[in-house]
């Protein structure tokens, strides 16, 4: 019997995602065309973080409004990163843990709760 993949869950209260520093993305040219690549360098504060997120709350400002290479899709997914739909919820995960341990570290407490979520 195949394994069924895992799904992917977001978790409140971390916001690793939203540290758009680029010195740490370095392949950005690669997915991002020059418009959203503009967009993209235009979100970055001088501390590295988006400038639309409010670090007090752990929530984005323009949630509902945020570009597309902060959502997390099957579109998305293909569009921005030429990845099949049916890899989203592997391809979320290893970013979201990638970006959780760089930010807050391997042993925070938001890499155990996005672990227990994502279980």
């Amino acid at each position: 019997m195949k394994a069924q993949p895992k799904s992917w869950q977001c978790v409140s209260g971390c916001g690793a995602c939203c540290y758009l520093n680029p010195e740490e993305r370095p392949f950005l040219q690669e997915y991002l065309p020059e418009e959203l690549l503009k967009l993209y360098y235009s979100l970055v504060g001088e501390d590295g973080w988006c400038i639309q997120y409010d670090a007090q709350n752990r929530t984005c400002s323009i949630y509902e409004e945020r570009p597309m290479f902060c959502r997390v899709s099957p579109t998305v997914l293909q569009e921005l990163y030429d990845e099949p739909a049916e890899n989203l919820a592997a391809w979320a995960i290893h970013c979201c843990t990638e970006n959780i341990s760089s930010v807050w570290g391997e042993e925070s407490p938001e890499m155990h709760k996005f672990k227990q979520a994502n279980k």
